[in-house]
């Protein structure tokens, strides 16, 4: 069941008319019911595996809040570690590990049987398993204490809006606006819309729209090193689009439902270093990897080769948690690369971004730098499209001027009009939310304005949306 499908919205319509009419408590037991026939839509016979991970999470979570034994709290949260991470092993990465282990004994001369085990990924396991996760781990260290309303906490694992694609939640961020009462209102059901509205844009008029010409060029065995960096910068477009575009419409569907959801990107593209890029991309899984991986590791304690060297072992697991593909393991390798050696030469900084004053000068400095830096992000993207270790290889050769074609030439099929008006669209709004610092700039605007901007909007999707719409990028991880 996707965002940009009828049936999802005649879905949201119907727990919209449900969840008003009923009290608190029977609002979260209806959300709950909703979430999972939600998700059942997708496989009904994963149903049973988010519903064991909850189970053993809440029963983990109770005992470890009365535990004060260090050695049996120990015990505890490595029992939620393995069970979580075991299911992601055994559905996500086991034929990939098989694959790589039987390459390997072919490397060394030896031959191996086949391995294989017919198993289906199930959507949603990397972020519902991260999230169920960060509930026991905050538990184990004390800063939070664990529920007793096991339907309180299934619908936090299971809340239908970021199920499948985020924001990676946290319990205490989330379970307090699940367990008191949400006050609904026509504001919130405005700024959510438009939220929904936002996001529909990113993904029906501009992901899709340009994904054919990105398909074109990676489908094809010898394009032009103009093609690839086209291809690439559409790709770099396509990805934002879409994974933005889904995490904009889960907060406005939450939004009107009285939810508060963490926001998950702010102008990325707009990052002038590497650093400043992992504080506005993906941000509920670069704040994970960072306060449960990094910090766990040691951080930036012990010195400055340690600090490199958790950097790496954060962005390549990072990397790994988007796949069971060597390509991911190179993307964020190459991350980990790019944060290390700016960690190295520039040091850490403060937050830098939406709503700074800058003179004229500095604006133009800035811009050079978010110019440049974008083309070293767009080479990631590259590595994280790739289909295989061989084409990186001869798409960086050619984009370097290798090869036997013309690198001027140009096959990869035109983008359409209205993904380029749409394009335009989004490229004014996030610069006015980076300068005004205000993610609901348009608020400020008189009603005539903006009721045009919201008339302008719903004439964009109608007549600007494709026929071609796909699933969401990120539902394969």
């Amino acid at each position: 069941m996707l965002f940009t499908e009828l049936r999802f919205w005649a879905f949201f319509a119907i727990v919209s008319w449900l969840y008003v009419v009923l009290p608190h408590r029977w609002q979260n037991r209806m959300l709950l019911v909703a979430s999972y026939v939600f998700y059942g839509a997708w496989d009904w016979r994963f149903l049973g595996l988010i519903v064991f991970s909850t189970v053993v999470d809440y029963l983990i979570g109770i005992r470890l809040g009365a535990e004060d034994d260090t050695r049996r709290r120990k015990i505890l949260v490595s029992t939620s570690l393995a069970v979580n991470l075991g299911l992601l092993g055994v559905f996500k990465y086991f034929g990939f590990f098989a694959d790589s282990f039987q390459a390997l004994l072919a490397m060394a001369g030896l031959e191996a049987g086949p391995i294989t085990l017919s198993i289906v990924l199930p959507v949603g396991i990397s972020f519902y398993t991260f999230q169920t996760l960060s509930y026991t781990i905050d538990i184990y260290r004390r800063d939070l204490k664990p529920t007793r309303d096991f339907l309180d906490f299934a619908l936090f694992v299971a809340f239908f809006p970021q199920l499948v694609a985020g924001p990676i939640e946290r319990a205490r961020n989330l379970l307090p606006n699940i367990a008191l009462p949400r006050t609904l209102s026509w504001d919130a059901v405005g700024r959510g819309a438009v939220l929904c509205l936002l996001g529909l844009i990113k993904k029906v008029v501009i992901a899709d729209a340009i994904a054919p010409s990105v398909n074109a060029v990676y489908a094809n065995p010898s394009p032009s090193g103009l093609d690839i960096a086209f291809a690439t910068w559409l790709f770099a477009i396509q990805i934002y689009c879409d994974f933005s575009g889904y995490t904009d419409i889960a907060r406005g569907v939450a939004k009107m439902l009285g939810f508060r959801l963490m926001r998950n990107f702010a102008q990325p593209y707009f990052a002038a270093d590497p650093q400043e890029f992992w504080r506005r991309w993906h941000i509920s899984l670069s704040t994970w990897l960072r306060d449960y991986l990094y910090i766990s590791l040691g951080g930036n304690r012990g010195g400055r080769w340690f600090t490199y060297r958790n950097l790496m072992a954060t962005m390549v697991l990072g990397g790994l948690w988007h796949g069971a593909a060597w390509n991911f393991v190179l993307w964020g390798l190459y991350q980990g690369g790019l944060l290390s050696a700016h960690r190295a030469f520039a040091g850490r900084h403060d937050r830098v971004g939406e709503g700074q004053r800058r003179s004229l000068g500095s604006w133009l400095w800035r811009l050079l730098a978010v110019g440049a830096f974008f083309q070293v992000v767009c080479y990631g993207w590259l590595l994280f499209r790739a289909q295989s270790f061989a084409q990186i290889v001869e798409f960086t050769s050619r984009l370097l001027g290798g090869g036997d074609r013309a690198y001027l030439s140009m096959s990869m099929p035109s983008v359409p009009f209205a993904a380029l008006l749409g394009l335009v669209f989004l490229t004014m709004w996030d610069l006015l939310v980076e300068m005004t610092g205000d993610v609901q700039f348009y608020r400020n605007c008189y009603l005539p304005l903006r009721a045009a901007l919201y008339a302008g909007m719903i004439y964009l999707l109608a007549f600007g949306s494709t026929s071609a719409s796909s699933a969401f990028i990120y539902f394969q991880f």
